[in-house]
C-alpha cells in the first residue's frame, strides 16, 4: 500500500513545469558564479520563491537566500540546495555550456537549485495537502567550506526559525534513475593542510651555498604518501592528496621556500588526529634533515565534517523514495570519500537525511567501458570534471526526491 506521502507526492509534481525547470537549470549552467559571488544565482531563486509566496530574504550569510512558508500546525522542515561553482574550464561541448572563461558548474550545483526551485513551487502550490513550515535555503559557498557557518552566524535560525530536521541531495555520477542512501555515515570530514618549507635561496651555480626548499619538499612529498600506508589501520579509510606544489620563479634561482597545499578524507576524527600529527612530524623531520634555517609551517585550513545522517530520518525518507520510484532504486552505497559542510546546518542536534540523485545520462553509462556497476562507475565523469554533464531528465525525478522526502516529515493533510 502507498503511503499518503508518496500518493500526494505524485500528485504534486504530476505536472510539474518541466520545460520551464530545464530553461532554468540551462541558464544557471551557463552562468556560473564562484564561492559568496552567486549574487545572479541567489536572484533568480529568491524570485521564484517570492512568486511562489515565500516570504524571502536575501544576503543571508553573504549570498543566500531564505524562503519560509508557514502553513499550519507541524514539523518545520528545511530544504538545501548549495549555489556556487567552480574555477573549472568546461569541456562538455553542451550547447548550454559555460559563458564564463574558466569557471563552471562541475559539481551539480546548478541543477540542485533547479531541484529546490521546483519542489519550493510544487509544495506551495499543493499547500492543502500539508501542514507544517518550509524553510527553503539557497546556500552560498559549499566548495570552499564556509557557506553553511556563514549563514549560520547570520543568524539564519534566530531569524527564521529552527527546523525540526534538515534535507539536502546531491548530483552525482551513476546511471541516471538511482537514489543512494546511507543510515549513518554518508560523507567523510575533510581538511585541508598548508605547509610552507623554509630554505636558504641563492643562485642554482651555488647551491652549496643554499638550503634547497624544492629538494625538501620533494622528499616531504613522497614520505607523506607513508601516512595512510605504514601508519593508519587496514579497516580505517583514509586519503591523503598532495594537491599543490609552488616554488621559484626562474630556471637558475634556487627559491628561499616552497608551499605544500594537502587535502585529508577522514572518517573519524581520531583518524584526522592522527594524521595531522604525522604531518606536522615528517615536515618538522624532513626540514631538519635539511638544515633548514626555520621550522616548517603546517597550517590547518577549511574543513568539512562528516556527515552522518539520522538513521530514522534517512529510513523514512529512504522509504518513501522507494516508493515514488520503486524499491531497486534505493540502496545504502556506503560512505564515499567526497565531503559536505551542510552538517554544519545541523549545529550537532538537528536530525537530517543526506542522499545522492545519479545522473549520468543513459548513452554515456552504456558506452563507459567495463561490465560491473563499480567499473563503470569509475570511467564516467564525475563531480569537478570538466566533463561533468548531468542529464536532463533528472531534473523532474530531482524535484521529487525532495517533494516526497519533505512530505514523509511534514504532517500529510
Amino acid at each position: 500500500m502507498t503511503s499518503a506521502a508518496a500518493r500526494t507526492a505524485l500528485d504534486l509534481t504530476s505536472e510539474l513545469p518541466v520545460t520551464g525547470l530545464e530553461d532554468l537549470y540551462r541558464d544557471l549552467h551557463r552562468h556560473p558564479e564562484l564561492s559568496l559571488r552567486e549574487h545572479r544565482t541567489a536572484g533568480k531563486l529568491a524570485e521564484g520563491l517570492r512568486k511562489a509566496g515565500y516570504d524571502t530574504a536575501e544576503g543571508v550569510g553573504g549570498t543566500g537566500v531564505v524562503g519560509v512558508l508557514r502553513n499550519g500546525d507541524g514539523p518545520a522542515v528545511l530544504l538545501r540546495a548549495d549555489m556556487d561553482a567552480l574555477p573549472v574550464a568546461e569541456e562538455t561541448g553542451l550547447p548550454y555550456a559555460s559563458e564564463r572563461d574558466g569557471v563552471m558548474h562541475a559539481c551539480g550545483h546548478d541543477l540542485h537549485v533547479t531541484w529546490l526551485a521546483g519542489a519550493a513551487a510544487a509544495l506551495a502550490a499543493g499547500r492543502e495537502t500539508w501542514n507544517g513550515t518550509l524553510l527553503v535555503v539557497g546556500q552560498p559557498a559549499e566548495e570552499t567550506g564556509q557557506g553553511a557557518a556563514r549563514m549560520v552566524a547570520d543568524g539564519l535560525y534566530e531569524r527564521f526559525g529552527r527546523p525540526d530536521v534538515l534535507l539536502g541531495q546531491h548530483a552525482a555520477p551513476g546511471p541516471a534513475g538511482l537514489y543512494p542512501h546511507a543510515p549513518g555515515l554518508i560523507m567523510s570530514a575533510s581538511t585541508d593542510v598548508d605547509v610552507v618549507v623554509h630554505g636558504r635561496g641563492g643562485h642554482g651555480s651555488r647551491p652549496e651555498a643554499t638550503v634547497d626548499p624544492v629538494v625538501t619538499a620533494a622528499y616531504l612529498v613522497t614520505r607523506l604518501q607513508t601516512v595512510v600506508s605504514r601508519e593508519i589501520a587496514a579497516g580505517e579509510s583514509a586519503v591523503l592528496t598532495v594537491g599543490r606544489i609552488e616554488a621559484g620563479s626562474r630556471h637558475n634561482i634556487i627559491p628561499a621556500e616552497a608551499r605544500i597545499s594537502l587535502n585529508l578524507r577522514t572518517q573519524s576524527e581520531a583518524v584526522r588526529q592522527r594524521m595531522l600529527a604525522a604531518i606536522r612530524r615528517i615536515a618538522q623531520g624532513e626540514c631538519l634533515a635539511a638544515g633548514c634555517p626555520r621550522e616548517p609551517e603546517v597550517t590547518v585550513g577549511n574543513t568539512f565534517p562528516m556527515t552522518v545522517n539520522d538513521a530514522g530520518t534517512d529510513a523514512t525518507v529512504a522509504a518513501v523514495h522507494a516508493e515514488v520510484f520503486g524499491t531497486g532504486t534505493v540502496f545504502d552505497p556506503g560512505p564515499a570519500m567526497g565531503s559536505e559542510d551542510f552538517p554544519e546546518l545541523a549545529l550537532g542536534t538537528i536530525p537530517y537525511a543526506y542522499w545522492f540523485v545519479t545522473t549520468t545520462p543513459a548513452e554515456v553509462w552504456e558506452q563507459a567501458p567495463g561490465d560491473t556497476l563499480p567499473e563503470k562507475f569509475s570511467a564516467v565523469p564525475s563531480n569537478h570534471s570538466p566533463h561533468f554533464a548531468p542529464d536532463l531528465s533528472t531534473v523532474a525525478p530531482g524535484v521529487r526526491t525532495l517533494v516526497s522526502g519533505a512530505l514523509a516529515l511534514l504532517s500529510v493533510a
